[in-house]
């Protein structure tokens, strides 16, 4: 699952100064299930921009619209009107869906209301970790299923950096060394 975090309100409302037409869209599907971009996030969003617009006397049409995926075209194909009577996009997507949405809006900006986190899983509720960068060269059949780039500080592919004690990371005693566990 792609992890994301919602970007400051204040990063948000700087980012649409000057757009009169604001639609605020919505991903039903990774960023939602980690609470920063499904259809209640989108919600409570405009809401807090409608309210912040309404104190700074600035008059400010928000639409809401949450579709499945921003990643596929035939989710987004069906928005595109009510997109392109907009003057942005705030996309509560990952990256890849930001980019997607935006190649469809060639003559709208789509800007990001999300900072992408990385691929992870879920620890519990409301929390997840890291298990994946994504990097292009998966070593996990060589290392016990364990990924030494993103679960090692250091990105070490050869075995523990020596600084390592009783299984522990050298950058945090509360962290695993990767190494260890790929060993154990």
């Amino acid at each position: 699952m792609i992890v994301g975090e919602r970007k400051p309100f204040d990063e948000i409302k700087e980012s649409l100064r000057g757009y009169k037409k604001v639609l605020i869209l919505g991903c039903g599907t990774c960023v939602s299930v980690c609470m920063a971009g499904g259809e209640k996030e989108v919600e409570l969003l405009a809401t807090q921009l409608r309210i912040a617009n309404k104190l700074d006397n600035v008059d400010v049409e928000i639409k809401e619209a949450t579709i499945q995926r921003q990643c596929d075209k035939e989710y987004i194909e069906p928005i595109l009107k009510m997109a392109e009577e907009s003057d942005v996009i705030l996309s509560m997507g990952c990256g890849a869906g930001v980019q997607m949405v935006s190649d469809f809006l060639e003559l709208t900006p789509v800007m990001p209301g999300l900072n992408t986190r990385f691929i992870g899983v879920a620890d519990g509720e409301g929390s997840w970790s890291e298990k994946c960068r994504a990097c292009g060269n998966c070593v996990l059949g060589e290392h016990a299923g364990i990924c030494p780039i993103t679960r090692c500080p250091k990105s070490i592919l050869n075995g523990p950096c020596g600084g390592s004690q009783g299984g522990k990371c050298e950058t945090d005693p509360n962290r695993d060394c990767a190494w260890a566990l790929i060993y154990d």
